[in-house]
């Protein structure tokens, strides 16, 4: 991103403590995380370059609609994703997981056609700098542990809790999945 895009910050309170959403000034989001106990959101926090601004409706909207019960409500928003060709790959195979289920990082990498590459799918899932918008939460061990989590496993849990008990009945009425799609 250039540095001198402006991106502005907004926060919204959720059951798992502030979110932060950090938009360009097209009104695309292009970070967002827990703003505390999340290293990669804390550090595109210190940035001295944001400007304290509500989101648009619509992105800050979506998120409170999701921790409401809307699981659908992430899907849609405008999106200023940069990453590797591969992290890009991986991140658009996080917004194809379903709400409700989760997939192991060797699962991922056989979907993105890179069987081999279940470590630099780890890396680029943890890469991943829009939480909750391309679910990397939903991202598990081959033997279903809750591994790592950017804003830590408790939160992970919760979202995964979240997804699974509204999923039955939310998902159908709201086309399947929950997360945007880039």
């Amino acid at each position: 991103m250039n540095p001198r895009t402006p991106r502005y910050v907004d926060f919204v309170s959720t059951p798992l403590g502030r979110f932060a959403l950090l938009v360009d000034g097209d009104g695309r989001l292009c970070a967002s995380g827990f703003a505390d106990g999340h290293a990669r959101m804390e550090r595109e926090l210190a940035d001295g370059a944001l400007d304290p601004q509500p989101a648009p409706p619509g992105v800050s909207g979506a998120v409170v609609r999701y921790f409401a019960g809307d699981l659908g409500a992430l899907r849609g928003i405008p999106l200023a994703l940069r990453g590797t060709p591969f992290q890009l790959a991986v991140w658009r195979a996080l917004a194809d997981i379903p709400c409700g289920e989760t997939r192991s990082y060797a699962e991922v990498a056989r979907a993105i056609g890179r069987p081999a590459a279940v470590r630099a799918v780890g890396l680029a899932n943890g890469a991943n700098p829009l939480a909750l918008v391309l679910p990397c939460h939903r991202v598990i061990g081959s033997d279903g542990s809750l591994t790592g989590y950017g804003g830590g496993v408790e939160r992970k849990r919760w979202l995964l809790s979240h997804e699974r008990s509204d999923a039955g009945s939310r998902a159908s009425e709201r086309g399947g999945a929950c997360a945007a799609s880039s």
